[in-house]
């Protein structure tokens, strides 16, 4: 019996104030809290209460025949304990189902991976124990930031002691092979690696609603004749997807709930495949072959690579000045400190400041609080250059006390 393997990432960063707001080196406090708490709400409403309790119907439904998994960022746990408990709740409802795997990722969905593995690593601890304080599971599976995915990433995260990894079925790295089997890392085979098929994923996320795809509308019986045209062999079908897809990306009004409501009946009546979770998968299917990826890759935009978060002057700046500051706050005891350290290594910030503006352009504008990727690039200086001070203030304390 083949697989499909439904994930979603759910992630919401902790927006900044402008910082025409406050006085650099006097005022410390950079959150908008309205917007967090609007956008919050706001999403909760639409997307993650009602697609929560879609799915919870589903698994009361199907029983252990329907499961699904979740990566969900620290930073969204900690606005879902301030913003809105209710949405808390919700999870920890599909949680106690046991059809629902929680899978670990970097607490505050940075991209330090790519640059301490000392701080990817706590970040990545500091997650897996908030997902078990809040949900009762170990995570075993593990997904990047983005599906940010290298030899050298899946090897550190290995060396964590994880079975299995997911990133991105990108083409340029998959060549003529196919992103419905199982693979394993390079540099240490025992980590599986699950990809994401991006055709399928996709024409849910980013097609479902529009109306001049040649295949609109979609569908529950035409996506599972979708499902049935894939080889016989292949191992598993990787849905990944922003889990605001449902509801906010796609609106209600585009049949999008009635879709997902619709696909299990049609997956069981009319194929033969079955909903897996990720570590499920990983136990089952046998690897295929090694899948050599020397230069990071991600699930963002047409070259799946880091583009949109690194690569032009203003990105590399703010990302190279925030990471210099990495030995000395690492000095500091200050809670205060530590948490903004973290907020403000959210890879949203750094996407804030992406100047692509061609075939993806829209998508960087979504919940995009600036005007344009240089006011995003001020701000968030403007912020760090008030964070090194305050961190150089308390090293000094420290310094003198000794």
């Amino acid at each position: 019996m083949k697989s499909i393997c439904f994930y979603f990432q759910v992630h919401q960063p902790f927006r900044l104030r402008k910082y025409r707001f406050f006085d650099i080196g006097k005022e410390h406090y950079y959150y908008d809290d309205f917007e967090n708490d609007y956008i919050m709400k706001r999403v909760g409403d639409k997307c993650y209460l009602p697609m929560n309790q879609l799915l919870l119907d589903l698994i009361e439904e199907y029983g252990e025949q329907f499961k699904v998994s979740f990566s969900i960022s620290g930073t969204a746990l900690d606005q879902f304990e301030m913003y809105y408990p209710e949405v808390l709740e919700s999870f920890q409802r599909l949680a106690a189902t046991g059809s629902v795997e929680f899978l670990a990722e970097t607490y505050p969905h940075a991209l330090s991976a790519l640059k301490s593995k000392k701080e990817f690593t706590k970040q990545v601890k500091e997650q897996k124990a908030k997902i078990k304080k809040l949900f009762g599971q170990n995570p075993t599976t593990f997904r990047n930031t983005e599906l940010i995915y290298s030899d050298e990433i899946g090897a550190m995260v290995a060396d964590m002691g994880f079975k299995t990894m997911l990133t991105e079925g990108a083409k340029h790295i998959l060549g003529w092979k196919s992103p419905n089997y199982v693979y394993t890392n390079a540099i240490n085979p025992k980590l599986k690696l699950l990809l994401k098929n991006f055709q399928l994923s996709d024409d849910i996320a980013f097609r479902f609603s529009e109306q001049s795809w040649s295949e609109w509308p979609l569908t529950a019986d035409k996506y599972v004749d979708w499902l049935n045209q894939i080889a016989p062999d292949e191992q598993v079908i990787n849905l990944f997807m922003d889990y605001e897809t449902f509801g906010e990306h796609q609106w209600p009004e585009t049949g999008i709930f009635d879709f997902m409501r619709a696909l299990p009946a049609e997956v069981f009546k009319r194929s033969e495949f079955s909903f897996n979770t990720p570590a499920e998968v990983s136990k089952q299917a046998q690897p295929v072959a090694k899948l050599h990826i020397p230069y990071p890759i991600s699930w963002a935009d047409e070259e799946r690579d880091l583009t949109a978060w690194l690569g032009n002057e203003l990105q590399d700046e703010a990302f190279d000045k925030l990471y210099a500051l990495e030995d000395k706050v690492k000095k500091c005891a200050d809670k205060n400190i530590q948490r903004d350290w973290e907020y403000l290594q959210t890879s949203d910030h750094f996407y804030y400041m992406c100047t692509k503006w061609f075939s993806d352009g829209d998508v960087h504008k979504y919940f995009n609080p600036y005007g344009s990727p240089y006011d995003a690039f001020v701000n968030y200086m403007n912020v760090l250059s008030d964070f090194e001070l305050r961190v150089k203030e308390m090293l000094k304390k420290t310094t003198t006390k000794k």
